[in-house]
């Protein structure tokens, strides 16, 4: 990374700020004036080619400690985990990643308060459109050039921005009157406008409360008969504040938030954070850790995409499917319940292990739902696979090529229904994947039946996986021995001072995590599931940032449903799959 780093800094001349190497990140500080023809050259032609702009969030550093804050703190950067490179209250962060090389790189550009305003980037990256959006509506940070920077989760009318280190997190504000915004971004221009009849055609809601948009989702459409000629989208039903509730929680608390995000895989949620707590502490979890959390995983995995076949399914009219998926779903709750003791949001990881050991009856029911599987997932596929209402709902239905799902920020079993073989467990071993024999599922045709079909093969790759985690299943502990992170045993309470102390800072104060940020991918049931934490060295997170892959794949919704019919905007959202917990966290 040193020539890039070189090559950055000639580029950029005076407006080159920074860089530093932590937690095996690279990240570079470029003032807002370098930004574009950084990120283009970035883009285009720079040897690694950094074309996927993984995400975009800001950062609050308000309550940073003034001996850190500012360019010409006397801290060293590994003191500091490289938060001695702040000189203004805000920064706006680009996670990038170039799909070549594997390599990822962060760029940070200060923002001032007085003047909280950026070029937008929006036209460089489709997924830039909305991910701005959300960084003005959060952090009141303007994107010069945006097409339309409005806010995204929250009314129109709402006063502050919520992820400011200075709006409490107690303050609530009562929507009083309607929201009419979504009209005006339809481009309703009025009756006797000269805009070829585009005013006279019929605006429809599909949602919030139509049964396949499950109460969370509003699309605003305009018909020319049964044709969308245009649609736009409203998100924020479920906003539930995960972020701030982060930064108002010690590390530890923000386990059981994560289970709210993707509900549908909680397990898999708890994985991606904790990873990424660990890696700024620089805690290796031991291998039966390891083992357990590949299994809970491939086991979330199954259970989500068995939700999400089954309500596409029961979407398009077939319910009988539904009943056989859910049936699988109860199976594998079975089995999570045993170990846990919870069935949807499980809170069972822990940063540094596990809460729990398996036992012989939680490997019982995993091999026995592992045998029931191939039988169950076959009968589904004998009613659709050669169905034709059901081949004509969904082949060609909201198709998609591979560079515009890029563009969108599309990972995941959607990203691999348009052919690209690019799978986190693949591309970045982690979490022992790298030891187990499994094949990326693809699809060639990009469209609503190749969505649908990929996550019927990743089922069955995730049965592999588990069937050789479990016969090679290592023994040993179930959580680490750092005592930074581990609460001491009972016995060793009562007997000993060093324990007493330790077990009460643990409890009292909460990890502690050395300064710094980092930034963690996981391949979650969605696609990636990134976790941006940062922390000023005290018992509670600074920032958790979570990387949702349903937001990047809703941004495109709008332009898969253009040109097609009513019933082909059903279809194609239920095999987009999209979470409301982690859409709008």
């Amino acid at each position: 990374m040193s020539q890039l780093i070189a090559d950055i800094k000639e580029r950029c001349g005076t407006d080159f700020v920074g860089s530093h190497e932590h937690c095996g990140d690279t990240t570079v500080v470029v003032r807002p004036a370098a930004l574009v023809p950084l990120l283009l050259w970035l883009r285009d032609r720079s040897v690694d080619r950094y074309d996927f702009l993984v995400d975009l969030c800001g950062v609050d550093g308000l309550q940073l400690d003034p001996f850190v804050m500012g360019a010409a703190s006397s801290l060293a950067p590994a003191e500091t985990g490289g938060l001695h490179i702040w000189p203004e209250r805000f920064q706006v962060v680009y996670h990038l990643k170039s799909l070549g090389t594997g390599k990822r790189l962060r760029v940070k550009v200060p923002v001032p308060e007085s003047a909280p305003e950026l070029d937008s980037i929006s036209s460089l990256f489709a997924s830039a459109d909305w991910a701005e959006r959300e960084v003005f509506d959060m952090f009141g940070i303007r994107f010069r050039g945006h097409p339309n920077l409005k806010r995204i989760l929250c009314i129109h009318t709402f006063k502050g921005h919520a992820l400011r280190k200075d709006y409490a997190i107690k303050d609530q504000q009562w929507l009083m009157e309607d929201n009419e915004a979504l009209m005006d971004e339809l481009g309703d221009v009025g009756e006797n406008a000269d805009d070829g009849g585009f005013s006279e055609l019929i605006p429809l809601n599909i949602g919030p409360a139509h049964p396949a948009t499950h109460g969370v989702l509003r699309s605003l459409v305009k018909l020319d008969g049964e044709v969308i000629v245009k649609s736009v989208q409203e998100i924020g039903y479920l906003h539930r504040g995960f972020e701030k509730h982060s930064e108002n929680s010690n590390w530890t608390q923000v386990v059981p938030y994560t289970d709210r995000l993707n509900y549908c895989s909680a397990m898999l949620n708890n994985v991606a954070y904790c990873r990424s707590v660990e890696k700024l502490l620089g805690i290796d979890v031991p291998p039966r850790t390891t083992a357990i959390r590949v299994i809970i995983s491939e086991i979330s995995r199954i259970i989500d995409h068995c939700v999400c076949l089954a309500a596409c399914l029961v979407d398009l009219g077939a319910l009988t499917n539904f009943w056989w998926l859910f049936a699988l779903r109860e199976r594998a709750y079975e089995a999570l319940e045993g170990l846990c003791g919870a069935r949807l949001t499980s809170t069972y990881v822990r940063i540094g292990g596990v809460a729990d050991d398996l036992d012989a009856l939680f490997i019982e029911r995993v091999r026995k739902l592992l045998s029931e599987m191939p039988a169950a997932m076959g009968d589904v596929l004998k009613l659709i696979a050669k169905n034709r209402i059901f081949l004509d709902r969904v082949k060609g239905v909201g198709a998609i090529d591979t560079r515009t799902a890029l563009s969108h920020g599309w990972t995941g079993p959607c990203l691999r229904a348009t052919g690209m073989a690019y799978d986190l467990r693949r591309a970045e071993p982690g979490s022992g994947y790298e030891s187990y024999d499994f094949e990326i599922a693809t699809r060639p045709d990009g469209d609503s039946w190749s969505r649908i079909m990929v996550r019927f093969d990743e089922m069955i790759q995730s049965m592999r996986i588990i069937e050789q985690a479990l016969d090679k299943l290592p023994s040993g502990a179930v959580y680490s021995d750092d005592r930074r992170v581990m609460m001491p045993k009972k016995e060793e309470v009562y007997a000993s001072i060093e324990s007493l102390m330790n077990h009460f800072v643990l409890v009292y104060d909460g990890i502690k995590v050395p300064m710094g940020e980092s930034y963690s991918s996981f391949e979650g049931a969605n696609g990636e599931l990134g976790f941006y934490t940062v922390s000023d060295g005290t018992g509670r997170p600074m920032r958790v940032r979570c990387r949702p892959p349903c937001f990047y794949l809703y941004t495109a919704y709008g332009r898969l449903i253009e040109g097609a019919m009513v019933p082909d905007a059903v279809a194609t959202l239920g095999t987009l799959n999209i979470i409301a917990g982690e859409l709008d966290r």
